[in-house]
């Protein structure tokens, strides 16, 4: 069993030391818990809700800068493998909502983020390389952020690489829904694992941002599409379940059918 964790936090827009002692102090909680894998928020370090592009270029960091290296610290003292996300600074002076996968060895990989909603194509510029999935001692892990986990396709090619687990740092604004319904981007978190029979851990944010408010949405779901924990309500949350992820590699649904094995793309 590998025990994953999701810390939903509230980060404060341009708070960017604040904002890394938080989730610090939120990645030792989870090792503390006993976690081997933790996901953090979208843009964790600088906030969200930037006021224009030059906010978020002041924001903004490389992959190798003070946000992604200390959790690559804090994952070699501490023995984990950390998701999260940032606002990076590309060499090339375009922006990008990025997220990092590290371990005890650094950096494995860095997304950016393809799927742009609302007034982030203002700031960021899409990515346009695939989701990465990435060997570790638990298994194989695919990164993805917020939005692009609604894009059935984008998933798929996560799952068809054999990721036994996605991560998404995400921060869901909240919309209007039917009383006593779940949000829809959990009941999408839901159907893509039961679809693809692969784990989704998936980390929101709380707290309000310049008027915007989030669903709070952090949530873990088992390869069979079930929450296993969350989501939270809306404070600061720590999020732990113990997945099989050995499991996730196994897309039987019964006795005659296989959620791989049964597709058809050649009449797609």
């Amino acid at each position: 069993m590998t025990r994953i964790a999701v810390c939903q936090l509230a980060p404060a827009i341009g708070d960017l030391d604040g904002n890394r002692a938080r989730a610090l102090a939120a990645l030792d909680a989870a090792a503390d818990a006993g976690a081997q894998v933790v996901v953090l928020p979208e843009l964790a370090a600088s906030g969200y809700v930037f006021r224009d592009a030059g906010e978020a270029r002041a924001l903004a960091e490389p992959p190798d800068g003070p946000t992604v290296a200390g959790w690559a610290e804090r994952a070699a003292a501490r023995g984990l493998v950390v998701a999260g996300g940032f606002a990076e600074a590309g060499a090339d002076g375009r922006l990008f909502n990025s997220a990092a996968l590290v371990d005890a060895g650094g950096v494995r990989a860095v997304y950016r983020k393809a799927h742009l909603w609302d007034r982030e194509a203002e700031v960021f510029t899409p990515g346009t390389d695939p989701p990465p999935v990435v060997d570790t001692p638990h298994g194989r892990i695919g990164l993805m952020v917020c939005y692009d986990l609604e894009f059935p396709e984008w998933v798929r090619t996560v799952a068809l690489d054999g990721a036994q687990l996605l991560c998404v740092p995400t921060n869901w604004p909240a919309e209007p829904r039917p009383d006593s319904e779940r949000p829809m981007e959990i009941l999408k978190a839901m159907v893509h694992a039961a679809t693809n029979r692969m784990a989704i851990a998936a980390c929101d944010r709380c707290g309000t941002e310049r008027g915007v408010d989030w669903v709070c949405g952090s949530v873990i779901v088992g390869p069979d599409g079930w929450l296993l924990a969350g989501p939270p309500g809306r404070e600061p949350a720590l999020l732990v379940a113990d997945i099989d992820l050995a499991g996730a590699r196994d897309k039987a649904l019964g006795p005659r059918n296989d959620a791989h094995r049964d597709r058809r793309p050649a009449l797609y």
